[in-house]
């Protein structure tokens, strides 16, 4: 535990940092590491220090919260609840995702259809703002609208530097049940009974979600935590979890192991640096199966263009990094996976249910209704002479006419109106008014599509 004292020491060094800024200059996080995958304009420019910000300030196991600082990562933080017998509302998949990242950037997981987002279980958050100060915003409060507009603002408002969240109760292991079901239609149906009663073949849901192979290869996952102790798999060593949904209809894992179960082979894109394969799996050492040393290696790539020249030596025409996140309601679903299929083709496709609790401005879903999140993370071959961002572009343009939106943690091509109109333009710019007169943090369209 940080403790209450050493939280103040850090964000006292983050108030120096800003200060010590000139005027009228920009200001940005000084951040080594990231979960986004959209490319950033390289700054040798000072950032903000937030060195000390990054674990639990304090759990209170009466009242089931915690307070928690910003640049806490998912794995510190779990690691500091389970113990107690709790998680936070919504794990996201990754363990190096932060609390504050997941709020201002949206997170998501197999427990989002019955908690939503990872904001909605925010009771209040200190924010550092353009300004300069820090607010302490909640629902009802004078900050009200900075506490509104702030999830999808993705540091366009401020920065969170403590978030206190509220906490659920968990047994210590989750039984699986792989259900396959025909197509994505019929997922569909099986997603609105499991959405309406928190229920399937009478046994409660406590975590759904879905992993399509294939059009007629289709699996929910339905998870039910439980005290019964049970004999549990690993899959943080020779198997794999995502094969083990084509194998088993069904498994148990510790609390621990289902929270990362996606996160040890960065759900089935570790296959692309052959650590799938039996004999590199035995030499890779457990403890770099994670998807930030993944994430890394991407990195790498990208700096020393591996991947560019082997094309170039296979006369590969082009390829296309398709990085996204998508939601559409439930009842589009089908009509998505078959314009995805006939004009991308990348599979596996994961799909996971959420509804939200109430209006969120920046990220305007319809409140209470299923929406399925669609996720597809790879690449794809392309014409020689394809324009930048080609089939990223049509994705877009067919979320948008299916009344849905993407996750902008990857990259986006929207011309400003219209990312204006679908992420709260006018919300934002009234709250930036007012917390970041100077301008001195960067708009969300400039993060999100022009990456300054």
């Amino acid at each position: 535990m940080k403790g209450w004292d050493s939280h103040q020491e850090a964000v006292d060094r983050l108030t120096a940092s800003y200060a010590a800024i000139p005027p009228g200059k920009r200001v940005r996080l000084a951040k080594r590491t990231s979960n986004l995958f959209r490319p950033r304009t390289v700054s040798d420019a000072p950032g903000l220090d937030v060195s000390g910000l990054d674990g639990v300030i304090a759990i209170d196991t009466e009242a089931g919260t915690a307070d928690v600082q910003g640049m806490c990562t998912y794995e510190n933080l779990v690691d500091a609840t389970l113990p107690h017998g709790f998680i936070p509302f919504v794990v996201p998949q990754l363990r190096t995702i932060t609390l504050g990242g997941a709020v201002t950037g949206l997170g998501i997981e197999s427990t989002s259809f019955r908690n939503g987002l990872p904001h909605e279980s925010v009771l209040e958050m200190d924010v550092f703002t353009g300004g300069g100060e820090v607010v302490t915003a909640t629902p009802d409060n004078e900050h009200a609208d900075l506490f509104e507009a702030f999830p999808n603002s993705y540091g366009s408002l401020g920065y969170a530097t403590r978030l206190r969240i509220r906490l659920e109760k968990v047994p210590p292991y989750v039984t699986l049940r792989h259900v396959q079901v025909p197509d994505v239609a019929a997922a569909v149906k099986v997603i609105g009974e499991v959405a309406a009663t928190g229920e399937y073949l009478n046994q409660r849901v406590d975590g759904l979600d879905g992993t399509a192979f294939s059009p007629d290869e289709v699996y929910l996952t339905l998870a039910h935590f439980t005290d019964r102790p049970h004999q549990t798999s690993d899959y943080t060593g020779q198997q794999i979890y995502y094969r083990s949904i084509q194998q088993r209809e069904s498994d148990a894992l510790t609390m621990y192991d289902y929270l990362w179960r996606w996160d040890t082979d960065w759900f089935w894109c570790s296959g692309a640096f052959g650590a799938q394969n039996p004999l590199v799996r035995r030499l890779w050492p457990r403890r770099w199966r994670r998807s930030d040393v993944f994430h890394k290696i991407v990195g790498l790539d990208e700096r020393f263009g591996i991947i560019r020249t082997l094309d170039r030596l296979k006369k590969v025409p082009g390829r296309e990094r398709v990085v996204q996140d998508i939601e559409v309601p439930l009842e589009r679903l089908p009509e998505f996976i078959d314009w995805f299929d006939a004009e991308v083709g990348m599979r596996p496709v994961w799909l996971c249910p959420l509804r939200t609790t109430r209006p969120w401005p920046v990220y305007p879903l319809q409140t209470g209704e299923i929406y399925v999140n669609v996720g597809f993370w790879g690449t794809v071959v392309v014409p020689a002479d394809a324009p930048d961002g080609w089939v990223n572009r049509r994705i877009e343009e067919a979320v948008h006419g299916l009344d849905g939106h993407k996750s902008l943690y990857s990259e986006a091509f929207y011309d400003q109106d219209t990312f204006e109109s679908m992420y709260g333009g006018e919300v934002l710019a009234a709250v930036r008014r007012r917390y970041d007169p100077d301008a001195r943090l960067s708009t969300l369209y400039e993060k999100a599509v022009r990456n300054s």
